[in-house]
């Protein structure tokens, strides 16, 4: 999964084209960082105890976190903000891929059926070979390059 963190090494990096797997694995990654937090910061525990699994199921205030939930989730929000900005630009790299400029981002801001038209385009495959943001991310056009 060497495409996970490569939104994090291309931090703002606007221009160019992010592949399907690049911008998966991310996502992927963000959701993997969030149910950690949700497991060691108590959010977890409020699922698990509201269904009678365990963890605050006898504890009220056991539900809602732990002595440490707060440190928990005062890092998660700076890591929040620190994955902001490659967030937004590997869903606009993504965006290019498919051969749409970024303010169709902004359709995102359409309840529902904003969300759900960038949820397709982030599904769709990319353009093959170049296009008008840049080089092909899914394959090499010089088959010679490719060897």
């Amino acid at each position: 999964m060497p495409l996970m963190f490569e939104p994090l090494r291309k931090y703002a990096d606007f221009q160019g084209r992010a592949s399907r797997g690049e911008y998966w694995q991310f996502v992927l990654f963000l959701v993997l960082v969030h149910l950690a937090v949700m497991i060691v910061g108590g959010g977890g525990g409020f699922w698990f105890g509201m269904w009678g699994w365990g963890w605050g199921h006898h504890h009220y205030h056991h539900m809602w976190g732990n002595p440490f939930s707060g440190l928990v989730h005062l890092g998660y929000f700076v890591f929040c903000l620190y994955v902001l900005i490659p967030s937004l630009a590997v869903a606009v790299r993504r965006l290019h891929d498919t051969d749409r400029s970024a303010w169709w981002l902004l359709v995102g801001m359409i309840p529902f059926f904003g969300q759900l038209i960038l949820l397709i385009f982030m599904i769709l495959e990319g353009t093959r070979g170049a296009n008008r943001f840049g080089p092909d991310p899914g394959y090499a056009e010089d088959p010679a390059a490719a060897i």
